[in-house]
Order: C-alpha cells, then sequence, then structure tokens
C-alpha cells in the first residue's frame, strides 16, 4: 500500500496527548472516564490545528495602560462533528472556542460494504469564508472522512482540516488520495485494519465506548 502524503498529516505526539491516549485504548476504562479524556485530547488537538487563526486587533485597556492586543479575526471557524462520535470531541473544542460555528454530517457505515451512508446534514451559511476543522475519533477506511470533506466542498468550504485520535494507514491513504489540499491532525498512526474494518490495535468502537451502546 503507498505510504499517506506525510505533508499533510500531522501527529500530535505531545507527552500528554499519548498519555491520555493510552489510558483511553485500555479496555477497562469505563465510559465516564473515556468521555473525560477525550474531550481532554480534543482541545489539544485544535491547538494544533488552529495555529494559524487569523487575528485581529482590539483597543483594551488593562489595569496598567491602554493598548492594541489580539484577538481573533471574527466568525472564522466552524467545526463539523461527523455523526454519532464526532460529538465526544465537540465540547473539548467548544470549550477553547465557544464563539466557533458547528455543523453535523451524520452518516454511518454500511456493515456489509463498508461505504458510508449519509442521512443528516447541517451546516452554517458562510463556509467558504471559514476554516472549516472535521472532527470524528477514527479515521478506520476513510470512505466517510472522505464523503463528509466532499459534501463540504459541496457547500463551498475550501480552508479544510480534519482532527482524530485515531487512524489507520489505509484510511489515511484513502483521504488524501480523495483530497490531497487536507490537511489532517491525529494523535496516533496505528498499524492497520482488520477484516471488519477496525483499527489495530485502536481502542474499539469509539461511539459505543462514548455512550454505553453494543
Amino acid at each position: 500500500m503507498p505510504e499517506p502524503a506525510s505533508r499533510q498529516i500531522t501527529v500530535v505526539d505531545h507527552p500528554l496527548v499519548q498519555d491520555k491516549l493510552t489510558q483511553m485504548r485500555r479496555r477497562e476504562t469505563p465510559g465516564g472516564e473515556f468521555r473525560h479524556l477525550l474531550r481532554e485530547i480534543s482541545g489539544m488537538l485544535l491547538f494544533e490545528a488552529t495555529r494559524d487563526l487569523p487575528l485581529g486587533t482590539e483597543t483594551i485597556r488593562t489595569p496598567i495602560a491602554e493598548m492594541e492586543a489580539p484577538v481573533l479575526a471574527g466568525d472564522t471557524l466552524c467545526l463539523v462533528s461527523i455523526l454519532r462520535a464526532g460529538v465526544g470531541l465537540l465540547d473539548g473544542m467548544l470549550d477553547l472556542i465557544p464563539s466557533a460555528g458547528v455543523a453535523f454530517v451524520g452518516m454511518y457505515r454500511d456493515p456489509a460494504t463498508l461505504e458510508p451512508v449519509e442521512y443528516y446534514f447541517k451546516a452554517p451559511a458562510g463556509l467558504a469564508e471559514r476554516q472549516v476543522i472535521v472532527i470524528d475519533p477514527m479515521v478506520a477506511t476513510g470512505n466517510t472522512a472522505a464523503a463528509a470533506v466532499e459534501r463540504l466542498k459541496e457547500r463551498g468550504a475550501h480552508d479544510l482540516r480534519f482532527c482524530c485520535l485515531l487512524a489507520a494507514p489505509e484510511g489515511l491513504e484513502r483521504l488524501t488520495r480523495a483530497h490531497p489540499d487536507l490537511r489532517i491532525f491525529t494523535a496516533a498512526i496505528d498499524r492497520q485494519l482488520n477484516e471488519d474494518g477496525f483499527i489495530v490495535p485502536g481502542l474499539g468502537d469509539a461511539g459505543d465506548r462514548l455512550f454505553g451502546t453494543e
């Protein structure tokens, strides 16, 4: 298999991210702790993905003096949660940027074909003027991620990034081939997919672990 395009991919290897990810991988980690860890890691991923957010200035007064201070330049960000597991990343990111717009893309992976099936799409206006960050805990086959990004491009988005906890080489190859302009931020690239399309060693089904379903 071809190696994914490394120039598009940033592995967030900060020790705090890696330690928390290990805790999430453990099968005995309970759902409540799993959700809390995911919320924490999501903020760390967002730091890396938004290093080039545009800044303006605003005149403020500190207790000592007046100054021109940097501020985010308007409504510049939209977070796109791929349902359902992307919701687990969303709250931690909104903790950091509560003014961000939020979009939802509802897709599930057909268990027979492993192809994505869309059932919901809702996004703010003006995606062409925003930095758009798509969030989902996993890039496994890459089919759902690629389809979600394509859907957003159809709505005018062009400054697109993708944040995930884990990725398989197969999924990254599929995603970067479909969208060579996409920047991807992940906490780890695992070994491979198994015959059922799950990441190995992975952490299981992120949605089931988040919400206590099977």
